[in-house]
Formats: structure tokens, C-alpha cells, sequence
């Protein structure tokens, strides 16, 4: 049974463009389904989370990572009596934005994208699902709901000041009321996104034998899960020990979550998703002592592991691909794929241009950017790119 404070289907405030319902699915239900059937979904299969290209299938991609985020969603989102479709909606799309080779794929773009209004994964994100994907006859991008918009849009709270350009053209026509806080199943999918992440890092950290079981066993948190895998289970084998104590690791956090939000809520019982969204604070959050402790373990992460001189090696060498490939289509645009040149046809300036070219790189896999920049620049970088982190 829902509470009076979840999103309901049946009150959407619609789409951009009217669509009949479907007689079998709510309206969440479907734009969670054209979410994984986007083509940009696809592509997160060989997208970089940490590892770049990397050999085996145990480390997390974007995609992975996405699956997580969207279960432990769910499980929140269940716990709190929210509607689990929306939550699971905006935790499948809010990493569609992404570039290649992640963060350090972004921080590039961004770089080169400053004269021309900016880049942000979020932004990006929503550009995606409203403009890029075209597939259906009557509309360009997914056409989803307003609410499924506006989780992907503000999921990590308001969105003040100078707007990315992406969010600030579709605003023009589609005011998504960026200056308050989300609903609560938005709120889920951007926590669960944190629970996710600090997760797994630590995990493929240890398998990438960047940092050692011994090590993590002294951060706060996971010093008491390690001390509660001893008790009950002494002398495990340091493989299920390990998997152990990030388990217990990975259900508090997400306890925490629930206990945290349950209290916010018996506080200020709202009675509709607008009262969450005008309490004025992002309600689904850690607590502050555990979100301390987690700070602790993401500066463990960001010295071992996202900035390991290794690391730092290969972040160089990602950063010159975007680096050498945004120039070379700016000034060849004609090598663009032929769905792409009907856009460059129209664009009015160099802003538009730019754009266009840094909406078809972030497109890109690793492996196709990789490729490209074989084929347009040289350089062989593929073969020394294989199972490096790259943060």
C-alpha cells in the first residue's frame, strides 16, 4: 500500500506530449520501460564506472552500477511506502548522461565545452531522454512524465543559479520547478546512488588489489562489520570474509537510510508528494554520524584508488582522446555518422555546432571513442587501456 506523500500514476502532471494510456501499465511503469529499452541504456553496458576497459566481468560498468542502484531503489522506496516504478525510473536514467571513461571523461568535456555553455551528466541525462533519442514518429526523446523528468533533473535537490544550457533549453518549454527539492522517490534513487557507489568501489578496489582487506578492516563502519563477520564466523577464508563484511556494510547503510527518512517523515507528516518536495530539506539522507564516517571511506577511496599514481597515468592519457577528438569533429564535422549531419546542416553558429559534437562524444563507449580516435588521430591507445581504473 502507498502513502499519502508517494507519487501517484493515476495524478501525473502528464507528458510534453499527450499520449492514450496504456490499458495494462501506469504511466511510471512505462517510462521506466522506455528507459531500459533507450539506446543510450544500452551503451552504459561498456561505459566506465571506475575500470576502463577492462578484462573479465566482475568489476562494475555504468551499467552495473545502474542495476544496483535502481534494487537498492526499489528496496527504499518499498520500505517507505513510495511508488517503486518512478523510483526505479530515475535510478535506471541518472546515469545516461555519462561520458566515456566517467568522471575524468566529464571533467574534459566540461573543459571543452566552457565557451560554449558548459556540460554536466545530469543535464545531459534529461537531454537524452527528451531530444537525443529518436526513435518514435510523433516526438523526439522518450516523452516521459513530468515526474520521471523532474527526479532526473533535481534528484540531488533544487537547481539554482546559472542553469547547464541542456536544463535551461528544456525549461523554456517545460517548466520542471527546478527551485524545489524532488519527490521522495527521486530523493531515493539519488541516495541510493551514494549507497551504491561506496559499495562497490570498495569492492572492485579489493579485487583490482589496489588496497588490501587488512586496510579497509580499520575504516570506520566497516571495522565493526569485520568485527561481527569474526564473531559469528571465525577463521572464513579471506574471500567470503571480505564479501561478508561488505554485505553488512552495504545493509547499513541502507538501514540507516529508512531510519533516517521514517523519522523526517513522522515529523512533518506530509500528505502528498508536493509536501515533500516544499519541506525545504532533502529528506532521504544518511544520518550526520554516518555520513561522517563515509566521508572518511571516500577519502580512503579517492587516495588508493581514484588518484593512485597508476591512476593519475591513465586519467592523462582518456583526457587526451576527448582532448584531441572534440577539435577534430569541430573542424571535420563531415566525419560525423550520417544521422548526425542533418543537425550540422542546421546548426546556426559554432555554440550549436559544438554542441552537436559534444552530444555525439558523450555518446560514445570507451571502446568506441577509443576506436575513434584510432582511426581519426592515431596513437594505439586501446591496447594500453585495458583494465585500468580511470575514477
Amino acid at each position: 500500500m502507498q502513502a499519502p506523500y508517494a507519487s501517484d500514476p493515476a495524478t501525473s502532471r502528464g507528458r510534453l506530449h499527450d499520449e492514450d494510456e496504456s490499458t495494462f501499465r501506469s504511466a511510471f511503469q512505462r517510462d521506466r520501460d522506455r528507459i531500459i529499452h533507450a539506446s543510450a541504456f544500452r551503451r552504459l553496458k561498456h561505459k566506465t564506472q571506475v575500470f576502463i576497459e577492462h578484462e573479465g566481468d566482475y568489476f562494475r560498468t555504468r551499467l552495473t552500477h545502474s542495476i544496483e542502484v535502481a534494487q537498492v531503489a526499489r528496496t527504499i522506496a518499498g520500505a517507505l511506502g513510495l511508488n517503486a516504478e518512478l523510483t526505479e525510473a530515475v535510478a535506471l536514467a541518472h546515469d545516461l548522461g555519462h561520458t566515456p571513461f566517467g568522471h575524468t571523461g566529464e571533467e574534459a568535456l566540461s573543459a571543452l565545452m566552457a565557451p560554449y555553455g558548459g556540460f554536466d551528466h545530469n543535464a545531459q541525462a534529461l537531454r537524452i531522454v527528451t531530444a537525443l533519442e529518436r526513435h518514435y514518429a510523433r516526438f523526439d526523446g522518450l516523452n516521459l512524465t513530468w515526474e520521471t523528468l523532474e527526479g532526473i533533473a533535481k534528484h540531488n535537490g533544487p537547481v539554482t543559479g546559472v542553469l547547464p544550457w541542456a536544463l535551461a533549453e528544456y525549461q523554456t518549454k517545460h517548466d520542471l520547478e527546478l527551485h524545489t527539492y524532488a519527490s521522495a522517490e527521486a530523493q531515493v534513487a539519488a541516495i541510493s546512488d551514494d549507497v551504491a557507489y561506496n559499495h562497490h568501489d570498495l569492492h572492485d578496489g579489493l579485487r583490482a588489489e589496489l588496497f588490501s582487506t587488512d586496510e579497509l578492516g580499520k575504516l570506520p563502519i566497516l571495522d565493526r562489520c569485520f568485527a561481527r563477520v569474526d564473531e559469528i564466523y571465525p577463521g572464513l577464508n579471506y574471500y567470503r570474509r571480505r564479501h561478508e563484511a561488505l554485505r553488512r556494510f552495504f545493509g547499513l547503510l541502507v538501514e540507516d537510510v529508512i531510519a533516517v527518512a521514517q523519522r523526517s517523515l513522522a515529523e512533518i507528516q506530509p500528505a502528498s508528494a508536493q509536501d515533500i518536495r516544499e519541506a525545504g530539506f532533502q529528506m532521504i539522507r544518511f544520518s550526520e554520524p554516518l555520513f561522517q564516517d563515509l566521508k572518511v571511506i571516500r577519502q580512503f577511496l579517492f587516495t588508493r584508488m581514484y588518484r593512485a599514481p597508476t591512476v593519475v597515468k591513465m586519467r592523462a592519457e582518456v583526457t587526451r582522446v576527448i582532448d584531441e577528438l572534440f577539435p577534430f569533429f569541430m573542424a571535420h564535422p563531415d566525419n560525423l555518422p550520417k544521422q548526425w549531419r542533418k543537425d550540422v546542416e542546421d546548426a546556426e553558429d559554432e555554440t550549436a555546432l559544438a554542441r552537436i559534437v559534444s552530444d555525439y562524444i558523450a555518446g560514445m563507449t570507451d571502446r568506441f571513442a577509443l576506436q575513434c580516435h584510432e582511426r581519426f588521430i592515431g596513437g594505439g591507445e586501446a591496447a594500453a587501456m585495458r583494465s585500468v581504473p580511470v575514477g
